[in-house]
């Protein structure tokens, strides 16, 4: 009986020949410096790759900061032009600039609408909310409850659901 150990058959069974790398060293460490070479031209043209998408990022998002108000300018551009018309007729009726000056708040508000700048403003009585409103004073109020909003001094806007301007509202004292 002997001790050694079996080679290794190939699919016919028969005994798997030594490759050349096997045999000699030489072309086994040819071969891994080859592969090393494939590896780390791969690696530098994925660093490569990175670097350039985070360059593209970066340019697109300061792109985007510098034009994120282009839209709401456009907006305000009509609004612009409807004052510049009122201004240009000196001689108009306090009725024709009081009508033009109702006319140019309208366009002002469908364009805030248009880019999500919504108003706050509570009505009497409205619960008050320290996150939408700023309280200015603190008045007696018998007929109301306590901490309801008595009058509103300033409207307050949200833009996208965020505050913008807090309401500036007096608010009912505790009895």
């Amino acid at each position: 009986m002997t001790t050694d150990t079996p080679l290794p058959e190939d699919a016919a069974g028969a005994a798997a020949e030594p490759t050349a790398a096997e045999l000699n060293p030489e072309i086994k460490i040819a071969e891994l410096e080859g592969r090393l070479a494939e590896m780390s031209d791969a690696y530098l043209r994925a660093k490569a790759e990175v670097e350039n998408v985070r360059r593209r990022a970066d340019e697109d998002i300061s792109k985007a900061r510098k034009f994120a108000v282009e839209g709401f300018a456009e907006a305000m551009l009509p609004i612009m032009d409807s004052l510049e018309a009122a201004i240009a007729t000196p001689n108009a009726s306090v009725e024709t600039v009081l009508e033009g000056v109702h006319a140019t708040r309208r366009q002002l508000s469908a364009a805030l609408e248009r880019n999500k700048v919504v108003e706050i403003n509570p009505g009497q009585g409205a619960k008050f909310d320290p996150h939408q409103h700023q309280a200015i004073s603190v008045v007696p109020a018998p007929t109301q409850d306590a901490n309801t909003v008595v009058t509103v001094l300033q409207k307050g806007f949200l833009i996208a659901d965020r505050v913008l301007r807090p309401a500036l509202v007096t608010v009912s004292a505790p009895k």
